[in-house]
């Protein structure tokens, strides 16, 4: 018996299958993807005893070895591939004991392809309060494996699972089994004789498997895929028709055991507080009331609960630069090192507080099983936009932000549905535009009240915002006729009864999300906001220097002399010269090489658009004053037409652009991570952009 095992955890969606993987791993917990598809693997070292240890890998939730999507082949691809990394010594299916029947289905599969394996029933607790008995003798002779009962949420059984699977580890000797849960099943004798002799296969239902996943198994080669559509055509196998006949012939054998197995009080009835709370949840109006009302309460959250934390590392951040300045000698390095590399690294931990607060949320409401019901009510709305239920929750996350928004719709197991709502996701206006928005609308819009009650200003703000909604709605619409894909759709799911949430996991998605997003998005904002520096530190030759000497010449000391210093150096750096090469671009526009510069620094992030104004226009580069600077872009001249710079059509232009644009490394860094490459990210930052250019082109020239 080897000391070191690897040992996959499989069951149904909402079997309790993640919470046991968090109580045999703890914290000792890997996340990444499988490779070649963009499907969370989360792995982690299980203490069996003093001797024994075991590698768990949570598998995605299936409810059949016949996949629907990226994630559910991925479970088949582990499984029938005994080369795979992942190929695992045994399996732990975990089934909600509260759902006996449906559950076993998949344990059924599983079983027969002749891995070890035994079934951990879950949610036993579920089971006692609605008064149903399980026989556990009767459950174990008739399946033939080990049963143990367990509570993933508060570790009830996890003591009797941990030595069940080394007995049954040292039991089994690995050797895989050729037995059938259901004997009635007879497999087409020449088909399986000759897949398992080709792929050296233990029994004749993985055999079967193969002839099924002929075509959409990742690990078979163009050769081996030709050689069972061979095998298929020659023994005309109707895989559709066998997955039927089979799995009625499994359900006849299911229903018998649970009859034996499973005794029901006399006067059974469902939860009645599940019942009594959907009836309210549910509801096709109060429904909807309840939800906005709580991702009303979510979002104020985000932005009051979170500002302080930010501000703390903001200022922490500042004060370590400035504390580094004070100890290193003037360099390139140090300012590489300070400017550079530390501002990087501070743009990726001040975003720490927003997705801790939001997956915190999330984590509660799918703990509660509220989720559940969010994605019911909405899903018949969303598919007539290519997406579904589940893009509800990523789509209002964005409006605080587009980060953590795109990690969520990991929640979705489509993978079509899930790139278009990636892909729309950042037209919703995000935290980071407030400033733009504020600063643009206050510049043109007149404060003034409508109807003697409302803002202006204020409808005008909320009316960018439900822009950028519609926006999103339409192009994911569009984007669903241009993603053909094979796999449709289905919206397959069990409502959960209500429970307390369980802290530990609440706390466990919490560090899982930040660390995915600190060590994988990190990395790449932080060498995007290196190259921003150097294009805005240094220029050609001494243009840099010789602009500072001439304005240094020109003025007098001043409060404002650092300021116009830096503005003169700015317009000589890389990045001004470049606001200059791109202004023929930008002129209709209406925007010079000025907004130029800004439109380009701010693609680190857009909320360094009015930063970089205030340093442009010499207001002060630490100026928070949002009216001195509102006042310098209104005395802006226009050298051209010796008018304001800032017109209302200038200004409307640059709120439209900001709306629609990709204007933010950190989103597509995280695009990037998400769809596992830069081909997503390009066309996001391709199609938003000739939307924001097309858009203010529009505005600019209707208004001009």
């Amino acid at each position: 018996m080897k000391s070191h095992y690897k040992i996959a955890l499989v069951g149904n969606p909402n079997a309790g299958k993640s919470s046991l993987f968090n109580q045999l791993t703890g914290l000792s917990q890997k996340v990444g993807n499988f490779p070649g598809v963009t499907v969370d693997k989360k792995t982690g070292t299980c203490h069996l005893n003093d001797v024994h240890t075991a590698e768990i890998i949570d598998l995605p939730g299936t409810y059949s070895l016949f996949p629907k999507s990226p994630d559910e082949q991925v479970v088949t691809d582990i499984l029938l591939n005994p080369k795979d990394e992942w190929y695992p010594d045994m399996i732990i299916v975990v089934a909600d004991a509260s759902n006996l029947k449906r559950n076993l289905l998949l344990f059924s599969e599983v079983k027969d392809l002749g891995i070890p394996v035994m079934l951990a029933l879950n949610m036993m607790d579920v089971v006692k309060k609605s008064g149903f008995h399980i026989d556990l003798s009767s459950l174990q002779n008739s399946l033939g494996v080990a049963v143990i009962t367990t509570n993933a949420r508060s570790g009830e059984g996890i003591k009797e699972l941990k030595q069940q699977i080394i007995t049954t580890l040292s039991e089994k000797k690995l050797q895989l089994s050729s037995e059938i849960f259901v004997d009635t099943i007879h497999f087409p004798e020449g088909l399986t004789q000759n897949i398992r002799a080709k792929f050296a296969l233990p029994n004749d239902y993985t055999a079967v498997q193969y002839a099924h996943q002929a075509q959409d198994a990742r690990f078979l080669d163009d050769y081996s895929q030709q050689f069972l559509e061979e095998q298929r055509q020659r023994y005309g196998f109707q895989s559709r028709q066998w997955q039927t006949e089979e799995t009625l012939a499994r359900y006849a054998k299911i229903r018998r055991i649970v009859a034996d197995a499973v005794h029901k009080p006399a006067n059974s009835k469902q939860n009645p507080l599940t019942t009594q709370l959907d009836n309210i949840l549910l509801h096709r109006v109060w429904g909807f009331v309840i939800f906005f009302a709580i991702l009303f309460f979510i979002f104020q959250a985000i932005f009051a609960w979170a500002q302080y934390p930010m501000n703390f590392i903001d200022a922490g951040i500042a004060q370590f630069t400035g504390w580094l300045h004070s100890v290193l000698p003037q360099s390139m390095l140090t300012d590489l090192l300070t400017d550079g590399l530390i501002a990087g690294v501070g743009g990726v931990l001040i975003f720490i507080p927003q997705i801790a607060i939001l997956f915190a949320f999330i984590s509660i409401l799918e703990e509660t099983g509220y989720m559940a019901r969010v994605v019911f009510i909405t899903d018949r709305i969303m598919r007539t936009f290519g997406l579904n239920g589940k893009s509800v929750v990523p789509l209002i996350s964005s409006v605080a932000c587009a980060v953590p928004a795109i990690m969520a719709t990991r929640n979705i197991d489509n993978w079509k549905e899930r790139l278009i709502t990636i892909m729309v996701t950042p037209l919703m206006s995000c935290s980071a535009r407030i400033p733009i928005y504020t600063i643009l609308v206050a510049l043109v819009v007149p404060e003034q009240k409508v109807f003697g009650i409302f803002n202006l200003q204020g409808i005008i703000l909320m009316a960018l915002y439900l822009l950028g909604f519609v926006a999103a709605l339409v192009s994911a619409w569009i984007m669903k006729f241009f993603l053909q894909r094979k796999d449709r759709s289905f919206l397959i799911m069990e409502l959960p009864d209500y429970k307390t949430p369980r802290w530990g996991n609440v706390g466990l998605t919490i560090l899982e999300k930040v660390k995915t997003f600190v060590f994988e998005a990190g990395k790449v904002i932080v060498a995007i906001a290196i190259v921003l520096w150097v294009l805005a530190s240094y220029g050609p030759g001494n243009q840099m220097a010789e602009a500072e000497k001439v304005v240094r010449s020109q003025a007098k000391e001043s409060t404002e002399l650092e300021d116009r210093v830096a503005a003169a150096r700015l317009e000589a750096s890389y990045a001004g010269h470049f606001g200059k090469f791109i202004e023929p671009a930008i002129r209709p526009l209406g925007y010079d090489w000025k907004i130029g510069i800004a439109l380009i620094s701010s693609f680190a992030a857009r909320e360094v658009f009015v930063g970089t104004l205030s340093t442009i226009y010499s207001v002060g580069s630490e100026s928070e004053d949002m009216t001195t600077i509102q006042d310098r872009l209104r005395s802006e001249v226009n050298p051209q037409t010796n008018g304001p710079m800032y017109t209302p059509a200038v200004a409307s232009s640059l709120l439209l652009f900001y709306a629609f644009a990709m204007m933010c490394m950190s989103t597509l860094a995280t695009v990037y991570r998400e769809t596992k490459g830069w081909k997503w990210p390009i066309i996001q930052l391709v199609y938003m952009t000739g939307i924001a250019y097309l858009s203010a082109f529009i505005v600019y020239t209707i208004l001009k």
